[in-house]
């Protein structure tokens, strides 16, 4: 890959969630904001290459992106309403300012982003619309890594995107952050948005890399943005300090050549003191509001690690009892796997294979990779190699992660040789 090729992987990587909301709010068409953005990164590859990399990329892919919704606007146009729109979009008396317009994306409410997340968010959409709605246009991944993180066929998950696109436009959903008084009835959808947004910078689905620094960034940024609009809600405290209890963490899960380590093994004086404290703040003040829910349990859950000075003086059978807890809130097999490892560290082996014996005979999970994994890991722990190199074949089938595969690759040669 060359100097061009790489700014423009880097400028999509960070600016296309800016780029389609801002032309969202633009256009009020969802599908014609993700093609001229689209069509403003390949021009990108081009113009690049011939002029040099802009010293505010975002800026440039911004008002390129305008100018061919514009034109598209102008030959689609077939009524009034399609002319009056691509009139206000070219009015010579409040011209299009790129700066201007690129600053102001932390501003509070008045985020595009933030306006992005709420309108993906609104209950008149499916629960599982709203979120990977909010995927595709904000952190820009494909239908197909989104139908990944889902556990669904690619097939269900492009009608899930077409179906919550035609709900927008023919209910009117405003493009907007709702009144005050509206806020509750969003808060879930918009907090778990922003979970799995996080998610997906933290352990990417697919690609060369095992973490996506600008996701776990951008989510981290609307969970502060979210935490000033709403500073009296706990959960939304829960999910902030969450983020950065695992963000503190994020840059020793891989190491110098991008290979992953686990857990056990990271340097933990790498990890970001300043960001775990702030977690630990934000936790405790959430908890004080005597209202806990699922992302609290979870940032408790991650204090449990970033607390330990060891990897040895974990206390397991905390997480262990906090993740049978969390399974009240959130009655999900994920939920329970992540149990059954922290079982079997707590309790040993055969006790954590029992709870994943079960979750493999209820067939939730299949296809989902870190189930056999799991499976693998308890089983090198309690000193089975043959088995467990045969639970890290199945996992190796699965893996769509290159970083993962590799972990997993070393880890079957381990099994195997010993």
């Amino acid at each position: 890959m060359n100097e061009v090729e790489e700014a423009v992987a880097a400028a999509f990587r960070e600016e296309w969630g800016q780029v389609v909301a801002t032309l969202i709010r633009v256009t009020g068409d969802w599908d014609l904001a993700e093609e001229c953005a689209q069509d403003a990164f390949a021009q990108a590859l081009d113009r690049w290459r011939r002029d040099g990399v802009p010293r505010r990329p975002g800026a440039w892919l911004t008002t390129t992106a305008r100018h061919r919704a514009l034109d598209v606007l102008r030959r689609e146009a077939v009524g009034a309403e399609k002319l009056r729109e691509a009139a206000v979009l070219a009015r010579d008396e409040e011209p299009f300012d790129p700066e201007r317009e690129y600053d102001a994306v932390d501003s509070g409410v008045e985020d595009d982003r933030l306006r992005l997340v709420f309108t993906c968010c609104h209950p008149a959409l499916p629960v599982e619309a709203r979120v990977a709605l909010t995927l595709r246009t904000l952190a820009g991944l494909t239908t197909a890594e989104i139908a990944r993180a889902f556990l669904v066929p690619e097939a269900t998950m492009a009608q899930r995107l077409v179906r919550a696109k035609r709900k927008i436009r023919n209910a009117g959903i405003p493009y907007r952050v709702p009144p005050a008084h509206l806020l509750p009835e969003r808060t879930t959808g918009v907090l778990g948005v922003v979970y799995l947004l996080f998610n997906e910078g933290y352990a990417a689905t697919s690609g060369t890399g095992l973490t996506r620094a600008d996701l776990c960034a951008e989510a981290v940024r609307l969970a502060r943005v979210l935490a000033r609009l709403m500073p009296d809600e706990p959960e939304v405290l829960g999910l902030l300090a969450l983020l950065l209890l695992h963000d503190a963490r994020r840059g020793s899960r891989t190491d110098a050549a991008g290979e992953l380590v686990t857990l056990e093994d990271q340097d933990r004086t790498a990890w970001d003191r300043a960001a775990i404290d702030e977690g630990a703040r934000l936790l405790e003040t959430a908890l004080r509001r005597g209202r806990p829910g699922p992302y609290q349990i979870q940032a408790a859950i991650s204090a449990c690690h970033t607390t330990a000075a060891t990897a040895e003086e974990t206390d397991w059978a905390d997480v262990a009892a906090l993740y049978g807890e969390l399974a009240r809130y959130v009655p999900s097999a994920v939920v329970r796997l992540n149990r059954a490892v922290a079982v079997g560290m707590a309790e040993g082996p055969e006790a954590g294979l029992a709870l994943v014996a079960r979750l493999e005979e209820e067939g939730e999970l299949d296809g989902y990779h870190l189930l056999p994994a799991t499976r693998a890991d308890l089983l090198r722990r309690q000193g089975h190699r043959a088995a467990a190199a045969e639970a890290y074949a199945r996992a190796l089938d699965l893996v769509e992660n290159d970083a993962e595969r590799r972990f997993l690759e070393r880890r079957l040669a381990e099994c195997r040789a010993a």
